[in-house]
């Protein structure tokens, strides 16, 4: 339990990695996916078996493919990650548990005779929005050319989401009701009101730099032994053209034929119209309504006659007929609109009761003639025609990727214009020129290019939705790598001469904290050094306030939370750019039994958590019961064949 409270309390970048891991893998995988509208590539691995439950087993392949495709959904929100740093977050891990979770609960489900009906499956499907047409509704068109597009069976996506549903069927109960106690809730409440005090020094390394010139050999050494610290991350030069509405500027100009049809289809909207505002009353009676009216036509107003009857009058601005037949029936409307401005009408039976209404105002719209709507109907038609154009052109070219043309052969074969960018980083710069930026055109594709395997087909990619998009491929990748040295000398050298400066600091820094827990005041030791070095400084605060929000507080500061009384401990600054000797001076304790808010938002938070764990625990005596068996070097091999495929282990 304090491990989930540890995790409550600090920074909530492990929440959000797990967010975006667990619920992606658990619930989204295909979900997440299609409502983006990209699945992700299909790989093909190794065809072991990862794990087996009941008559159910998991492929190398699959785990291979889940992992490939949860690393580039985290890339679509933080393009610079590489297959390395995910692999050391845990998310391969992660992906695998969550693969061999899902299939011990189909194996749970097959034992206790559930399952999913294909008409639950069908009403999922229907909400993704990749599948929506315009107006939100399903379309079997969108479903099977995506279908297609991606190279995944409509067998698979259903497996998938069967299972994602199985598994909030199965576990959503299992963690719902969960109450905790006061005296559970309390100490994990009080904790977020402790104020804590400590005095803070910082012994930065540049105090302790050496105009020492290093050697050649120290600083090959050195850049070998920390040659991450100066890698390049991955580069790519993006092949991309671009495919603008605009060069279907003549063909999508209307005949006068089509203006004339347009015109007739639509004549009602163009002919004379009326419209009339009215206010209205509405009464359960029909002598209750003949009494307003009779008071109204004798000279009083029908709002104040509806507020001496305890009631309030409606006023309705500018209807159509058509719309107040809608609101308040045919036999209102009709008799709205035969009466005069200032009449009153009613009472008329309408569809909640009896109605008495008097015009207000008449507005008389006169017919348009073809020539003073022309203009508008060209740009309609156009609009329309330009649209059509595109679609049609940017089916043709999937077509013709999925066929097996080439992004010259589908380029040449369309009259496009062949672009190829310098090579860039992830986030759009250059490494060779920092003043570069990328061009209009190419900025939105690059994130969609980074996400693309060397070996994919050229895709798609939107500049501006339904005006601007651009056949893209990535080309030259550059694996990420540390530079030739000869390159970043200057910059090796420096940070060679600040780590030596830290290894310094280091020792001065423990020299202090031993002094300090001896008895000696902190301001004091930091002066006997000989050197001079930044005044210590006193900082603290509470629990909550200092650990809000999602944003991380101060190494130097959190440190202080996690302290036994009147001790002091060194901390790195970082980067190799000192230490911090820290002191805790003061523990003031919180006590939240005064404050039910935020006991309530303690245990709402914990509840949620231990529901969590609840379902973990459920499923691990699942897959104790059922004899699950795992492939111990499943993950090992997937990261292999993954880090080979992604550049080449960047």
């Amino acid at each position: 339990m304090l491990a989930v409270f540890r995790r409550f309390t600090r920074s909530r970048f492990g929440a959000v990695f797990a967010i975006l891991f667990l619920a992606v893998i658990a619930g989204a995988f295909i979900l997440g996916d299609l409502s983006n509208g990209q699945f992700g590539s299909t790989l093909r691995g190794s065809g072991g078996t990862a794990a087996k439950a009941g008559g159910h087993s998991l492929s190398q392949s699959e785990v291979q493919d889940r992992i490939q495709r949860v690393y580039e959904n985290a890339r679509r929100s933080n393009p610079a990650l590489t297959i390395g740093e995910f692999f050391a977050q845990g998310g391969a891990t992660q992906v695998f548990d969550q693969l061999v979770a899902s299939l011990t609960l189909r194996a749970f489900a097959d034992d206790q005779g559930v399952h999913i009906s294909k008409r639950l499956v069908d009403a999922q499907i229907a909400q993704i929005p990749a599948f929506q047409d315009a107006a939100g509704n399903f379309s079997q068109d969108n479903f099977r050319s995506l279908l297609i597009r991606e190279r995944i069976t409509e067998q698979a996506l259903r497996d998938d989401i069967s299972r994602e549903i199985l598994e909030r069927q199965l576990l959503g109960p299992v963690g719902l009701g969960v109450k905790l106690s006061d005296s559970l809730v309390l100490p994990y409440a009080s904790l977020l009101l402790e104020a804590r005090q400590g005095t803070i020094a910082a012994i930065p390394a540049v105090a302790f730099l050496d105009d020492k010139v290093p050697t050649d050999a120290q600083l090959t050494d050195y850049y070998k032994r920390n040659a991450d610290r100066f890698t390049i991350p991955e580069q790519r030069r993006i092949r991309y053209a671009v495919i603008d509405a605009q060069r279907f500027a003549q063909a999508s100009q209307p005949s006068d034929a089509e203006i004339a049809a347009a015109y007739n289809q639509n004549k009602a909207a163009y002919a004379a119209k009326q419209n009339r505002s009215v206010e209205q009353l509405v009464l359960p009676t029909q002598a209750g309504a003949k009494a307003i009216a009779d008071k109204v036509k004798g000279g009083t107003a029908l709002s104040a006659a509806a507020k001496d009857a305890g009631l309030e009058a409606l006023t309705l601005t500018d209807q159509s007929q058509a719309a107040l037949t809608g609101s308040a029936g045919k036999a209102v409307a009709d008799a709205a609109f035969a009466a005069k401005q200032g009449d009153i009408v009613g009472p008329v039976r309408g569809p909640l009761g009896w109605i008495v209404l008097r015009v207000t105002a008449i507005t008389q719209t006169p017919a348009r003639p073809l020539a003073a709507v022309r203009s508008e109907i060209v740009e309609t038609l156009r609009a329309q025609k330009e649209k059509a154009l595109l679609t049609e052109l940017t089916g043709k070219l999937e077509d013709q990727i999925a066929d097996g043309g080439t992004f010259d052969e589908v380029a040449k074969d369309n009259g496009l214009k062949l672009e190829t960018s310098p090579l860039l980083l992830a986030t759009g710069k250059q490494v060779e020129d920092s003043a570069y930026v990328p061009s209009p055109d190419l900025q939105p594709l690059i994130a969609p290019a980074f996400a693309m395997s060397a070996d994919d087909d050229a895709q798609l990619a939107p500049i501006t939705p339904d005006k601007r998009y651009a056949l893209i491929a990535p080309t030259d990748i550059v694996a990420a790598a540390p530079p030739p040295l000869a390159k970043v000398k200057a910059l090796v050298q420096a940070q060679y001469q600040l780590n030596q400066g830290n290894e310094k600091a280091k020792k001065v820094a423990e020299e202090i904290r031993a002094k300090v827990a001896k008895g000696m005041k902190l301001a004091d030791a930091v002066a006997a050094v000989g050197v001079k070095l930044p005044a210590p400084q006193v900082l603290g605060g509470r629990r909550a306030d200092i650990m809000r929000g999602e944003q991380r507080p101060p190494a130097e500061v959190a440190i202080l939370f996690s302290m036994a009384p009147n001790t002091v401990k060194t901390l790195p600054i970082g980067q190799d750019r000192g230490q911090f000797v820290v002191q805790l001076n003061a523990i003031q304790r919180g006590d939240a039994k005064d404050q039910p808010e935020l006991l309530k938002q303690v245990r709402d938070q914990l509840s949620e958590v231990v529901g969590q764990e609840y379902g973990q625990q459920f499923e691990r005596a699942v897959e104790k019961e059922l004899g699950v068996t795992r492939n111990a070097k499943s993950v090992a091999e997937a990261r292999t064949a993954l880090t080979a495929t992604n550049s080449g282990g960047q």
